[in-house]
Order: structure tokens, then C-alpha cells, then sequence
């Protein structure tokens, strides 16, 4: 039986030790980086209903023989302590008519936080057809502690929607990226 020196011992509680903090930083870097893969994602494999970079103003027709139901929906990343709701659930419009809605926020805390919205469409099929002109989402929104507004949504539902699609759910999750966003800031002023 062999037994291990104090020397020996100290030499593998430091591998231990330095094995354990580089899982610990691997782990918050791939935390960090869970939102922009998920939008580069999303955006190269148009999965999860993801729109892409759809932002006109419908000026062409309405297409009063059909109406579509849209459905809004708002959940928060877990660790985000404020109020997220769409302002009206459930409305109904014809494909090519613009509407306006609106999502309220507010930071329950006593600090200032950036929020990032990321959207997703059900069916994902209907993604396409989903047009924004004005979203919160299209930035990340900063809002000081206690601050509460309603945030705008402007869009409408292409003509070419098919025609077996009668029902689209808009959900947002609304995610912290306060840390991210003021790397981010740091680093265009040169700062580490």
C-alpha cells in the first residue's frame, strides 16, 4: 500500500482544485452565450418560429374573407423580478391589416436592468408570414429600478399566409442581459 507525501497530496488538491474552477468558468461561458446561440440559431435553421428581419408596413390589400386569430403570450427567464404581460391576450384581424398592441413591463427592483425579448411564432410556419414594423424586441430595452410602460407592437399578417392557418400564437421570454450588455458597452470604450 502506497501513501501519498504532503507534497504529493498538495500537488493533486491544487489539479483538483484548478480542474473545478475551469469547470466553473467553462459552465458561466456557456451560460453567457446561451442567448446569442439561440438567435443564430434560430435564424440559420428558421426553426422555433423565429421571424427573420421582417419589418414592413402592410400597403397592399386587406383580405377581408378571412380572419386570423392572434394570440399573445409573455413569459420571464426566472431570474428576472418584474411584471411582463401583453396588454390585450387575443385579438383577430384580416391578413394585410396593420395593428398596433402592447406588451407592459416593469422592474420590480430597486436597480436599473437591460432586457432582451426574444420572440417566437406558433405555428412556426406562420413565422414568415409575420411582419414587425415596431417591436421591443428589435432592442434591448433598459429600464430603471421601479420603472413600469407599456412597450409597442406593430405589425400585420401577410396575404400569402395559407390559408389552413386560422390561429397564431406571438410569445415573448423576456431575458437579464444587464452583465452582457455592459461588457459589451466596456468594450467599445476600450475598458477590460
Amino acid at each position: 500500500m502506497t501513501t501519498d507525501t504532503g507534497t504529493e497530496r498538495i500537488t493533486k488538491n491544487r489539479r483538483l482544485v484548478l480542474k473545478l474552477s475551469l469547470g466553473v468558468v467553462m459552465m458561466y461561458g456557456v451560460g453567457y452565450a446561451l442567448v446569442p446561440f439561440y438567435n443564430v440559431l434560430c435564424k440559420s435553421l428558421n426553426i422555433n418560429g423565429k421571424p427573420i428581419g421582417q419589418t414592413a408596413l402592410a400597403t397592399g390589400a386587406i383580405d377581408e374573407s378571412r380572419t386570423i386569430t392572434i394570440q399573445f403570450l409573455a413569459t420571464r427567464n426566472a431570474y428576472i423580478p418584474w411584471e411582463f404581460r401583453p396588454k390585450i391576450r387575443t385579438i383577430r384581424l384580416h391578413p394585410g391589416e396593420n395593428k398596433q398592441i402592447a406588451y407592459f413591463a416593469q422592474n420590480n427592483t430597486d436597480q436599473a436592468m437591460i432586457v432582451q425579448a426574444i420572440p417566437s411564432v406558433t405555428p412556426g410556419s406562420a413565422a414568415r408570414y409575420l411582419k414587425k414594423t415596431e417591436c421591443f424586441c428589435f432592442t434591448q430595452q433598459r429600464m430603471k429600478g421601479g420603472q413600469a410602460m407599456d412597450w409597442p407592437l406593430l405589425f400585420h399578417i401577410d396575404n400569402d399566409l395559407p390559408k389552413n392557418i386560422h390561429t397564431i400564437t406571438l410569445a415573448y421570454t423576456l431575458f437579464d442581459v444587464t452583465k452582457s450588455a455592459k461588457k459589451v458597452a466596456d468594450a467599445k470604450q476600450g475598458h477590460l
